[in-house]
C-alpha cells in the first residue's frame, strides 16, 4: 500500500505544501476544505524488544525513530492523495497530531487545507 500512496501523491508535489497559510509566488483562488491522512500503527514485539535493548545504551532509539518517520510520511502522503481527489494544487497549514489509541497503538493524523492556486504575475 505504501507504493500506491506514494505514486498517487505525486500529483500534489511536496513543494506545493507548507505549514504556513500562504504559498509564496501564488495566489489562492479557492479553498477546497480540510484534507487529512490517518494512520494507526502498533509496535511489533520484536521492534519493542530491540528498542528496549537500545535504551540500555542511551541516545536515539532508532527503531522507534524510523517507525515514527515512516508513519508520518504515510499520513502525509495519504493527505496528499485526499487533496488530489479534491482537485487541489496545493495544501497549506499542514499539521500533525498523534494519539495513543491503546497501549502500543498510536494514531497519527496529518491535516491541512486543500487549495487551488494560480501563479502571481509581475
Amino acid at each position: 500500500m505504501d507504493s500506491i500512496i506514494r505514486s498517487q501523491a505525486a500529483d500534489v508535489p511536496y513543494n506545493m505544501t507548507t505549514t504556513g497559510f500562504d504559498l509564496p509566488g501564488y495566489r489562492i483562488v479557492s479553498n477546497l476544505g480540510v484534507v487529512r491522512g490517518v494512520v494507526v500503527r502498533s509496535r511489533s514485539v520484536f521492534g519493542t524488544f530491540g528498542a528496549g535493548i537500545q535504551t540500555l545504551f542511551g541516545g536515539n532509539i532508532s527503531l522507534f525513530t524510523e517507525l515514527a518517520e515512516r508513519t508520518r510520511q504515510q499520513a502525509f502522503d495519504t493527505m496528499l492523495v485526499q487533496a488530489d481527489v479534491a482537485g487541489a494544487d496545493a495544501v497549506i497549514g499542514i499539521r500533525y497530531d498523534a494519539t495513543e489509541v491503546m497501549n502500543g497503538v498510536t494514531e497519527v493524523i496529518c491535516y491541512g487545507t486543500a487549495i487551488r492556486v494560480e501563479p502571481l504575475v509581475d
